[in-house]
């Protein structure tokens, strides 16, 4: 085969590969969201504390606590699951790699060598030359050296290629945005911690004070039983108070380090290495100014789920394309050149050289049922991940809407409290005063100090739920994934100082 004929059979294939950008499958477009779903949220006018300004990047910082933003920061880079969710990204990222490679030929060399031997009767019987049966050989070595180079490149006619880089690049984005999702619900996790550790601790507190002060009431009528002017009853009825609020301590400090054991695991460390700073905090953090939360449209504009579910949307209708090409012939140019002689010294050399050129067409024509089949399940697939979309914006707005009837429950809750334990407190300190001067029974007073027991324990509940309910409308709100640290491992050596017992923490909290 001449240089021209070789030339000739590659320009035949020029018109097809021109047909390389005509992909099979509909082409996606993203679905219409309901004028109503990007309006602004039902219960953003339900209290003074909310605005429709935009979300801050890092909504955390609005607690102003620099723990707070730390310990975020330490769990963006070290948070197992968010190093997970980044390997996801980049194992995508490597499938995108290998579709765009289709869009390169395939190339193969080889290099071989060979030592053969023939017996004389095969070449007899081979030639049909006669053999000296005295004087002849009785066999015949030889050497044989061999190079190859092997390309071949798939015309993408009918857009199977295409389809292909377009799946892996939508699937890319959707572990991208899944990433985002990790991140946002790690920082949740982690605020939420925080504030309950901070929480209960503040409630230990409570129950402290709350046991002294009854402890100076189980003194004084201890005094009054010495003097002869009260009852053992009074004494032990004092008695169970003070009992009553010491027994919650326990159990407060418990919950506290089970939070703080939380959030060293959460930032990727072992539960031994817990926070210092954060053992420390005896205060519940909370965002005292107006909390921005935007509208619908922004809202899932900003939900990594959202973008999540549209993107896997989006690759799957590129799958239909891949399973529809399936339908027509696959055009292949295949070519071949092959260096080969006894001698290696012979190799390169004109006599040596051979090649070979030509386009390979392949069909499953007339069979063509089990593509049909697939292009169904691509199709089937598609309308679930359609589905899937559609409910997970619903989910946003559903999210949202609860996250923020429960926070501003929640505030006017608090303020309710507040008022309960201002007015408890007054009532303990005149029913003491009262008791004092004889114008009240003992009985009264431990009313009125039991109701104020409660009523400080139930506004200390209180704070950590307001805080509670920040941070779940902050997650709700999908915020908090922009500019990100990369991941890494943890270090070795923690770069900061680790509590290692929870008698360490009792003693730095004291």
């Amino acid at each position: 085969m001449s240089r021209m004929t070789a030339l000739r059979a590659a320009g035949a294939l020029i018109p097809a590969m021109a047909l390389a950008g005509c992909a099979v499958g509909p082409n996606y477009h993203r679905p219409q969201v309901a004028a109503d779903a990007t309006q602004p949220f039902m219960e953003s006018h339900s209290g003074p504390m909310l605005s429709g300004g935009p979300l801050p990047a890092k909504w955390w910082e609005m607690f102003q606590d620099p723990v707070l933003d730390r310990l975020i920061q330490d769990a963006f880079t070290y948070n197992t699951d968010i190093r997970q969710a980044a390997g996801n990204l980049r194992k995508a990222r490597g499938y995108l790699s290998e579709a765009r490679a289709g869009r390169l030929p395939s190339t193969d060399l080889s290099a071989g060598y060979q030592r053969e031997r023939i017996g004389a009767d095969t070449v007899q019987s081979r030639t049909g030359a006669g053999a000296d049966a005295a004087g002849g050989p009785s066999h015949y070595d030889f050497n044989f050296y061999q190079a190859g180079f092997d390309a071949s490149y798939e015309v993408d006619i009918f857009g199977r290629v295409t389809r292909s880089i377009q799946a892996a690049h939508r699937d890319a984005e959707a572990a991208q945005a899944e990433l985002d999702g990790a991140r946002i619900s790690i920082a949740a996790q982690v605020a939420q911690s925080y504030a309950d550790a901070c929480g209960f601790a503040a409630q230990a507190d409570v129950a402290r004070e709350t046991a002294k002060l009854e402890g100076n009431t189980r003194d004084l009528t201890q005094r009054l039983l010495d003097a002869g002017r009260g009852t053992r009853r009074d004494v032990d009825q004092a008695t169970v108070l003070v009992e009553q609020a010491n027994a919650q301590v326990p159990q407060l400090e418990a919950e506290r380090r089970a939070q703080l054991y939380a959030l060293a695991a959460l930032t990727g460390r072992p539960p031994a290495e817990l926070d210092a700073d954060a053992a420390q905090c005896r205060t519940v953090p909370k965002v005292a100014t107006v909390i921005p939360v935007g509208d619908g449209a922004t809202l899932l504009a900003r939900r990594p789920d959202v973008r999540a579910a549209e993107r896997t949307l989006a690759a799957d209708t590129a799958r239909i394309g891949i399973a529809t090409a399936a339908l027509f012939p696959s055009v292949t140019l295949a070519g071949s050149a092959t260096l080969g002689a006894p001698h290696i010294g012979d190799v390169g050399k004109s006599a040596s050289f051979g090649y070979s050129l030509g386009p390979l067409i392949s069909w499953t024509f007339p069979n063509i049922a089990v593509a049909r089949a697939r292009i169904r399940q691509a199709k089937g697939q598609t309308d679930a991940s359609l589905a899937a979309f559609q409910g997970t914006i619903l989910t946003a707005l559903k999210e949202t809407e609860q996250a923020l009837a429960r926070y501003s429950a929640a505030l006017e809750r608090n303020d309710a409290l507040a008022r309960a334990s201002a007015a408890a407190d007054d009532a303990a300190k005149l029913s003491r005063i009262r008791f004092d001067t004889g114008r009240d029974n003992f009985l009264d007073l431990l009313v009125a100090e039991q109701n104020r027991a409660e009523a400080r324990q139930a506004l200390a509940q209180s704070e950590t739920n307001v805080a509670d309910s920040q941070v779940s409308l902050f997650k709700a709100l999908g915020g908090g994934w922009e500019g990100a640290p990369p991941v890494a491992a943890p270090p070795g050596t923690p770069p900061r100082q680790a509590l290692t017992s929870p008698q360490d923490i009792s003693q730095r909290s004291n």
